[in-house]
């Protein structure tokens, strides 16, 4: 997958995005680098942080997108996003969004 285009989008890319799509192609790679992961967001200001959540957004979208493809591997990809957004954010935006719409 192109994790580092979907992370990125329209935007500029960020460092933090390397670390990141070390996890997304390797799981077994997220409990090492969670902590640095969330220790470099701590560091961001809201408009970085803004960019970062909707990255990880993409991510999601682009699984359930792709899903079809490889079902095991876009799991996997979504919970590494997913566990990011909720140790960085504290909840996951669609997971509210979705919420908000019921």
């Amino acid at each position: 997958m192109e994790f580092m285009r979907v992370l990125q989008g329209t935007g500029e890319e960020m460092e933090i995005y390397k670390e990141i799509v070390i996890c997304l192609e390797d799981l077994n790679q997220l409990p090492d680098r969670v902590e640095p992961i969330v220790r470099s967001a701590q560091l961001f200001n809201e408009p970085e942080l803004e960019q970062l959540r909707f990255a990880l957004v993409r991510v999601q979208i682009y699984t359930d997108i792709h899903s079809t493809q490889d079902m095991e591997k876009a799991q996997r990809i979504r919970y590494a996003a997913q566990v990011l957004e909720r140790v960085i954010f504290g909840s996951l935006l669609l997971e509210v969004t979705e919420r908000s719409a019921e």
